[in-house]
């Protein structure tokens, strides 16, 4: 596993030693740099990659909030866990405007700190991954729309794929397309239920007479007829996500 690298802001001298001492030999996490001045960490920042920052608000020079605040106007992000001797209701409101991910009372127990790093980076992880397999089902989304035909500059287009992805991620709105899925899109989209319905039916229509109709046999089986009537909604929106589900490597790898 690749260690966490730290940098630890705090002016106290015995402190930071403590730190130091007890991270050499961690198997989990590193301590890239200590600052004792709050006025360096920003520069510090800028040119160094760093996981997440241990910060004392207490600071000369330049304090724990102030910190945050030029990382927010800079644009830097970073996991953060404060460190401070006591906590008022102004420290508490900055800790939730500027979205710290934890905060320790001192003394500090260096295992706990230890502890809350590692479990912070792992949920960060974690997001990340699920972040990265939603993009990748987006752009499958669009991919499988597009090769059946459906034109993304009509509004049904926007409304299937919408559709898609929310069966793809909550199941339960297949038994409640008319009653639930509907309506849900057409809050995001400043519309009305019956708007949507209509145009991801269009929609549908306009990919019946231009998609690929290989595909389209592979999608939908022998539902395929011309001569017979077309998928409802409730039947294309739940036949895509369930294939997006399963990873139809038939569907997926047809172009390859």
């Amino acid at each position: 596993m690749k260690k966490i690298k730290a940098l630890v802001v705090d002016d106290n001298k015995e402190f930071t030693n403590n730190v130091l001492e007890y991270f050499k030999d961690s198997e989990v996490l590193e301590v890239a740099k200590v600052i004792n001045k709050g006025n360096e960490v920003i520069d510090y920042l800028k040119n160094n990659e760093v996981d997440i920052m241990f910060l004392d608000f207490i600071m000369p020079e330049m304090d724990g909030i102030a910190i945050l605040e030029e990382m927010a106007k800079e644009k830097i992000s970073k996991k953060v866990i404060i460190l401070t001797s006591f906590l008022e209701e102004y420290t508490m409101d900055m800790i939730k405007k500027y979205h710290v991910d934890y905060y320790m009372i001192k003394p500090i127990n260096l295992g706990s700190l230890e502890k809350r790093a590692l479990e912070i980076m792992e949920r960060e992880n974690t997001l990340k991954e699920a972040s990265e397999v939603n993009n990748e089902i987006e752009i499958k989304t669009s991919e499988l729309l597009h090769n059946l035909g459906v034109p993304s500059q009509i509004k049904g287009y926007q409304y299937l794929r919408e559709g898609i992805l929310m069966l793809y991620q909550n199941s339960n709105f297949i038994g409640g397309i008319t009653k639930n899925l509907y309506p849900e899109i057409a809050r995001k989209h400043d519309t009305t239920a019956s708007r949507v319905e209509r145009a991801i039916r269009h929609a549908i229509e306009v990919s019946w007479t231009r998609g690929d109709y290989q595909i389209m046999n592979k999608l939908f089986g022998h539902s395929i007829d011309y001569d017979r009537a077309k998928p409802t909604n409730s039947e294309f929106l739940v036949t895509v996500s369930d294939a997006l589900r399963l990873n139809n490597k038939k569907i997926f790898s047809y172009q390859n």
